[in-house]
C-alpha cells in the first residue's frame, strides 16, 4: 500500500466517526441548550421566522464546544478500530512505523484548528451578538415586563395600529396589580379618552396575545371634540380595558446592544484590551499624583498654585474659602484639600482596578478562543497511543476516555479563567495550562507508542483500562500508608 493510498485510507477512515460524533454531541448540547431558553420564548406569540432564527443562531456556541470533542472522540474510534482488525500490527510488519500513521490526523487536527480560529474569530462573535440582540427583544415583547412605574409607557395593540399611553404608582411584578392607574387613549382624534383608577390587575389571554386591564374605582373623562363644549364624565366601580393584540409583533432594534467580550472578534478583544489598559496606567498615574499632593500638603510643602494644578482650580477655591493668606493654606483649608485628595485618589485606584479588571476579562476570552482551537491538534496526539495501548477497548474506551480527557480539560480551562478573572495570574499562563498539559501528555504517549501492548489482563481491553486505573489508584493509597507507617516506627 503506498503512502498516498495510506494517508487517504485513514483520512476516510476518521471522516465517518467525526461526523457522527460531531451530529450527536452537536445534537445533545443543543437540546440542553434549547431547552434551557424555551421558557423565554413560550407563550410569546413568536412567528417560524423568528424561532428559526434563534435556533440558528444558537448553533454556532453548540458548535464551539462539540467541534473538539468530536475530533478526540473520532480519534479514538478510529485507531481502536483499526487496533481490534490489526490494521496497525500489519502496517508495522511492513515497516510502517506507528508514528508515520498518525501524519495524516494530525493534518486533520491541524485542518480543524485552522477552521475553529477563523469559527472563533468571525462566525461565533457575531452570531452571539445576534442572538443576545434577539433574546432582548424578545424579552421586551410582554408588556407585563415593559411597563414600569411613574413612567409614561407606551402601548402598542393590534400591530401598532392602536397605541395607548399608561402610568401607574407602583406595579406589584409578582401580582401584577397597579396602584393609581392612568390610561391616555387618543386613537379617535375627535374624542380623546383619559381614564384613571385606584388600583387595577393586569392578565393575558391563554394566547398571550391580548392584555386585559380589570381597574377599580375610578372615572372616565371623554372630550367630544365633534360638538361645541362636548364633555363626558363616567363614573365606574370596575372596569375591563381590553388591549389585544400586543403580543403579536416583534419590535426589533436597529442598532442594537453594545458587544460584551463574548461578541468581538480577536482584532476587537486585542483593541479594547489595549484601550483598557492605557485608561488603567492613567489612573495609576494620576492617583500616584494625588497621593504626591497629600503628602507633601501634609508636610506643608506643597504650594497653593501646585494644589490647584493636581486638584483643578475649582477644588482648591471651594477648600481654601476666603480667609486663607496668598502664600499658606490655612489649617482648615488643608484639610479640606487633603480630604479631597483622599477621596480622589480612592476612586482612582478604584477605577483602575476595574479597567484592569476589564482587561483581564479580554484577554481570558482572547486566550480562551486560541486554546480551543488548538486542542483539536492537541486531541489528535493523545488519542492514538491511547488506542493502541488498549486495543480491545471499544466504544467503553472511547465514552471513556473522551469524558476523562475532556472533563479534565475543561476544568483547567474554567479554573484558569476564574484566576484569571480575579487577578490572580496571568490569562496568557492560566488559559493555556491544559493545552500545555495535555500537549506534554500526548508527546510523552507517541515517544511510548511504539512499545505499547496488551497486558496479561483482557489483552488491552477496556476491561484492562480499568484495572490498571484501579492498580494505580491502590498502589498511591498503599504507598501512602505504608509511608506513614515508617514515620510512626
Amino acid at each position: 500500500m503506498g503512502l498516498g493510498v495510506l494517508s487517504r485510507y485513514l483520512i476516510r477512515v476518521h471522516i465517518g466517526p467525526f461526523l457522527f460524533a460531531l451530529t450527536t454531541i452537536t445534537g445533545l448540547i443543543f437540546l440542553n441548550s434549547v431547552a434551557q431558553n424555551m421558557e423565554g420564548l413560550l407563550g410569546k406569540g413568536l412567528g417560524l421566522r423568528v424561532l428559526g432564527e434563534f435556533l440558528l443562531l444558537s448553533l454556532p456556541h453548540v458548535i464551539a464546544l462539540s467541534l473538539p470533542m468530536s475530533v478526540l472522540v473520532a480519534v479514538l474510534y478510529a485507531f481502536s478500530e483499526l487496533t481490534a482488525s490489526n490494521e496497525i500490527t500489519a502496517l508495522s510488519s511492513g515497516g510502517v512505523r506507528p508514528f508515520r500513521v498518525m501524519l495524516p490526523v494530525l493534518g486533520l487536527g491541524l485542518l480543524a484548528t485552522t477552521t475553529m480560529l477563523y469559527f472563533n474569530d468571525q462566525v461565533l462573535p457575531e452570531a452571539n451578538h445576534r442572538l443576545k440582540n434577539l433574546m432582548v427583544d424578545i424579552g421586551r415583547k410582554s408588556p407585563t415586563l415593559q411597563l414600569r412605574e411613574q413612567v409614561v409607557n407606551e402601548v402598542r395593540t393590534e400591530n401598532g395600529r392602536q397605541t395607548y399611553f399608561l402610568t401607574a404608582a407602583r406595579i406589584d411584578p409578582v401580582t401584577s396589580v397597579m396602584e393609581d392607574v392612568t390610561i391616555f387613549d387618543p386613537n379617535q382624534p375627535t374624542r380623546p379618552r383619559t381614564t384613571w383608577a385606584e388600583r387595577g390587575t393586569m392578565a393575558f389571554n391563554e394566547a398571550k396575545t391580548d392584555l386585559f386591564l380589570t381597574l377599580y374605582d375610578g372615572r372616565v373623562h371623554e372630550v367630544q371634540g365633534d360638538r361645541e363644549g362636548g364633555f363626558q364624565r363616567v363614573y365606574f366601580q370596575e372596569q375591563v380595558v381590553p388591549l389585544r393584540g400586543v403580543g403579536d409583533e416583534l419590535t426589533r432594534r436597529a442598532g442594537g446592544s453594545s458587544r460584551s467580550d463574548r461578541e468581538m472578534s480577536f482584532s476587537m478583544l486585542q483593541e479594547r484590551a489595549a484601550e483598557r489598559t492605557q485608561d488603567a496606567r492613567d489612573l495609576e498615574r494620576r492617583s500616584r499624583d494625588r497621593t504626591v499632593a497629600a503628602v507633601s500638603l501634609a508636610l506643608n510643602r506643597h504650594e497653593p498654585g501646585d494644589t490647584a494644578a493636581v486638584l483643578g482650580g475649582s477644588n482648591l477655591r471651594q477648600a481654601r474659602g476666603t480667609d486663607t493668606q496668598a502664600a499658606t493654606v490655612s489649617v482648615l483649608a488643608r484639610d479640606r484639600i487633603s480630604q479631597a485628595l483622599v477621596a480622589d485618589t480612592r476612586m482612582a485606584v478604584s477605577r483602575a482596578e476595574a479597567a484592569q479588571e476589564q482587561v483581564n476579562g479580554y484577554l481570558v476570552e482572547f486566550h480562551k478562543k486560541w486554546a480551543i482551537a488548538v486542542a483539536c491538534l492537541i486531541f489528535t496526539l493523545i488519542g492514538p497511543p491511547l488506542a493502541l495501548r488498549f486495543p480491545r477497548g471499544g466504544v467503553g474506551l472511547v465514552v471513556a476516555g473522551s469524558t476523562v480527557i475532556f472533563a479534565f480539560y475543561w476544568v483547567g480551562l474554567i479554573a484558569g479563567e476564574s484566576l484569571a478573572d480575579r487577578r490572580l495570574g496571568d490569562p496568557m499562563i492560566t488559559m493555556w495550562v491544559p493545552n500545555v498539559v495535555f500537549l506534554l501528555t500526548g508527546l510523552f504517549l507517541v515517544n511510548r507508542m511504539g512499545r505499547a501492548g496488551g497486558t496479561s489482563r483482557g489483552g488491552g481491553g477496556f476491561g484492562d483500562l480499568l484495572w490498571s486505573l484501579g492498580r494505580r489508584v491502590r498502589g498511591w493509597v498503599g504507598g501512602g500508608r505504608g509511608r506513614r507507617a515508617e514515620g510512626t516506627a
